[in-house]
């Protein structure tokens, strides 16, 4: 766990590279072990590695998404709405790994 400083992260790659790919690999892990893992694999390369995130305070971050994520996908069926869901859920396992991960959690 590295000390977080939150201006530090506002140059989160040049800072906190490693405790960034952490936290998404625990996300993508979790994630792999509860869905399909085609549809994970498929969100984690065409939608997050576009996702940005950032820290809201106290303790707490945020990750925002590419415009058109459901648009972004290839390779893999799935209806807009089960997209959604598991998109929704993965950006939250995020969100508390990298509370986790920087020591708020």
């Amino acid at each position: 766990m590295a000390d977080f400083d939150p201006e530090q992260f506002e140059d989160k790659y040049a800072n906190y590279f490693p405790e960034l790919q952490q936290a998404y690999k625990n996300a993508f892990n979790r994630m792999n072990d509860k869905y399909d893992s085609e549809l994970v694999h498929a969100i984690d390369q065409q939608v997050l590695n576009e996702s940005e995130p950032f820290y809201e305070g106290n303790g707490e971050f945020r990750v925002e998404l590419p415009d058109d994520p459901y648009g972004r996908l290839s390779g893999v069926l799935v209806d807009e709405e089960r997209f959604e869901q598991v998109l929704e859920v993965h950006v939250e396992e995020i969100e508390t790994e990298l509370q986790h991960v920087f020591g708020f959690a």
